[in-house]
Parts: C-alpha cells; sequence; structure tokens
C-alpha cells in the first residue's frame, strides 16, 4: 500500500523571518580559497584558561544535573555583586535570569512584554536579532534611523515623533553592533526621561561593555531607567565564551517571574558547568586580567584598520570608541553595500558585511570586524587597498 507525500506546511511567522546576510556571506566565503573574513564579529581568542579548569572542576564535581530554571544562586548572586563593584549599582539577585546567550535573553524580552500589534522602535542600523524578533512576536516595529552626523546615537527629538499609544519597547544596543558607537550620558537621560514619561520598556542589549576606547565609558541603561530596563548582557563576547552560550536578563521583579516562566519551557536550564564556569568568571581576578589584555588587543587593532583605511580611496570610516567594528562609508565606490560587499570578496577574497544587513539605514555603509589577528587584518587591508585603486 502506497501513501500519500503530505505537503509541509510552515507557520506563517517563519516565513517572515529573513536569514542572515552576515551567515551567507560566511558560508559562501568557507567554500573558497585564500579568503580573509572581517566578517562575524567573534574573538579570535581563546576562553581564558581560568574559566576552562572551572569547567572540568565542575563535571568532576558532578555539575552535570538539572538547576533551577532561573540558574544556579552561585551565578545569580555573583552577577549582582558584578554590577556592585564596577557601576556601584544594587541588582537583587532574584531580578536575574541566567540565560543561553543575549540571543535568547532579547527573545524572551520581546515575547514576554509584547503581543499582536504593538510597536517597538528599533535602532536602524541594527544587530539582527531585534527585528526577527519583533516578527516572531507579532509586534509592528518602527525604524528609528541613526546617523553618522549623530555619531550613530539615537536623536531624542524623533524618537518621541515615533512613538504612539501602541509603543511598548524601544531598543538599545551600545556599545553598538554594527557601527562602535557609544552612548554619551546626555543621551541616555533623554532616552530614560522619554521611557519613563510613556511607560516604555527599553531593552538594552549590552554585550560589548567592556571593549572601549579613546576614553570613552559605559553606563547600563538600567542605571538611567531601573523600572523600566530589561538589561541584556553575554559572556560571549567579555571572556571569548561564545560557544558556550551563557548571558543573562536583569529586570523587574514582575518582569523576570514572567520570563523565567517563558525560560522554563524553551531552555529550562542552561547547561550546570557552564553557569559554575560563568561564576568564576565574574568572581576570579584571572579573567578580568584577561579580557583588559584582549582590550589592549583590540585597540591597536582598531587603530590599525583606521590608519590603513585613511589611505584607500572611495573609502571613510567612522571611528567608533567600542565593540570590535568599523562602520565605513563607501558611497564614494558608487556601489551599493551589497554590490561593494560582494565584489570585495570575489575580486580580493575579503569579507565585509554590507551595511544593509543591519537595516535600510545601512546603505552606503560596510562593517569590518577586527576580531582577527593583525596579520589578517594587515593582509586584508592591502588587499582592499589595491582593489579600491585599480576601480
Amino acid at each position: 500500500m502506497r501513501y500519500k507525500k503530505h505537503k509541509y506546511f510552515v507557520a506563517g511567522r517563519i516565513n517572515l523571518i529573513q536569514r542572515s546576510k552576515i551567515r551567507e556571506l560566511f558560508e559562501r566565503a568557507s567554500k573558497m580559497k585564500n579568503v580573509i573574513s572581517l566578517g562575524i564579529g567573534e574573538p579570535d581568542f581563546d576562553t581564558p584558561q581560568n574559566i576552562k579548569e572551572a569547567a572540568k572542576r565542575a563535571l568532576d564535581e558532578g555539575w552535570t544535573h538539572y538547576t533551577p530554571n532561573a540558574g544556579i544562586a552561585e551565578l545569580r548572586n555573583a552577577i549582582s555583586e558584578y554590577y556592585a563593584s564596577h557601576y556601584g549599582m544594587r541588582i537583587p539577585p532574584q531580578n536575574v535570569l541566567v540565560t543561553a546567550g543575549a540571543y535568547e535573553a532579547t527573545y524572551l524580552a520581546f515575547e514576554s512584554l509584547l503581543e499582536e500589534g504593538d510597536e517597538v522602535i528599533i535602532p536602524d542600523p541594527a544587530f539582527v536579532c531585534y527585528v526577527e524578533d519583533a516578527k516572531v512576536s507579532g509586534a509592528k516595529y518602527v525604524r528609528l534611523p541613526l546617523k553618522e552626523e549623530n555619531e550613530f546615537q539615537p536623536d531624542p527629538d524623533e524618537l518621541l515623533e515615533l512613538i504612539t499609544k501602541r509603543t511598548r519597547m524601544i531598543v538599545l544596543n551600545y556599545p553598538n553592533n554594527p557601527t562602535g558607537a557609544t552612548l554619551d550620558d546626555e543621551v541616555a537621560k533623554a532616552v530614560a526621561d522619554i521611557a519613563q514619561d510613556y511607560n516604555i520598556y527599553i531593552l538594552s542589549d549590552e554585550p560589548y561593555e567592556h571593549f572601549l576606547y579613546d576614553g570613552a565609558k559605559h553606563v547600563p541603561m538600567m542605571k538611567y531607567a531601573s523600572d523600566n530596563t530589561i538589561l541584556a548582557n553575554s559572556f560571549s563576547k567579555t571572556f571569548a565564551m561564545t560557544g558556550w552560550r551563557l548571558g543573562f536578563t536583569i529586570a523587574p521583579e514582575d518582569v523576570i517571574k514572567d520570563m523565567i516562566k517563558l525560560h522554563a519551557y524553551i531552555i529550562g536550564n542552561v547547561a550546570s558547568f557552564v553557569q559554575v564556569a560563568g561564576s568564576a568568571a565574574l568572581r576570579e581576578e584571572a579573567s578580568w586580567k584577561a579580557v583588559e589584555e584582549m582590550r589592549k588587543e583590540y585597540e591597536k587593532r582598531r587603530k590599525l584598520v583606521l590608519e590603513h583605511l585613511k589611505e584607500m580611496p572611495y573609502i571613510k570610516a567612522f571611528e567608533p570608541k567600542g565593540a570590535f567594528y568599523v562602520f565605513a562609508n563607501i558611497t564614494g565606490t558608487g556601489m551599493k553595500s551589497e554590490e561593494f560587499a560582494e565584489w570585495l570578496l570575489d575580486k580580493v577574497g575579503v569579507v565585509v558585511i554590507p551595511g544593509t544587513a543591519f537595516g535600510p539605514n545601512g546603505e552606503g555603509y560596510i562593517r569590518i570586524s577586527y576580531a582577527t589577528s593583525q596579520e589578517n587584518l594587515l593582509e586584508a587591508m592591502a588587499r582592499m587597498k589595491k582593489a579600491l585603486e585599480e576601480l
């Protein structure tokens, strides 16, 4: 007896999700020879040894079972202590949820706080997941243009103009991906005031907080608007722990309770031995010494890239004060962002990310990641210069 082949059906909201242009270019480049990737934003450093040793000890000590949904008390307390020691903030451990990276933290915020028809204001350009999270939640996303003349910071007056009675959330990400911009104190306060005046949540995604240059400072948005802010953070960038999938979110007590409920059915709990390693990352001096060494190396790479870009025709770089990206204006080439990225890959085997991967307002720009060796950066810069001089 033959059975009819069933047609595959997929939920409509999944069809709304766009595949990441970053991943597309990365996968295409992986099939080519002699390619240098300045694409995916992943630290090229190994996880500090003391953190790896903590995970090994945890396994030997039997940390191989379920934990409380919100995370082990040791790690939630360590996160609370971290904000107290670094920023002078009082964060109750019960307001902390340990997540599978900042990705899950942002997803939980969208799913817990937004309903069909709600509006969320998302910067443009911005990291790729925010718009996709909005689509899945059923919320309408409203783009807030970030402009180079404002150092890619939100204009509070323009933000005000976008707010309606349906606005429920504003997304911020500083230090910023893709631009490397940081947030000035007065702008942060203005956004906090708007959120408080209109009873709007702020989702503040802050995984690059320790990679700062030229005297830039970072202050968590929660310090300005504690009752309105959902803070997402990650161990991935700070401690070069991308593969560990460890992050956390901090939110007002009523909000975090609902986020924990949803998290319990999605993840259950983050791997137990990974949580123990996270506690060591925050509490041990060796970890923070390694973080500062990474920051200093990123600073050297940043300087190298900016110096070489200045010598190239048709391209002008915004000078970032945070993260490990350079957002460079390529309008002088006469090419669109995607066209330029494809041209550069085909001509000289260098991967950069088109600015439009981060939103329509990224047109005319490319993102260059300097989270790779100085040797790779020097070779990539030489190739870029040669290609542009022959254009």
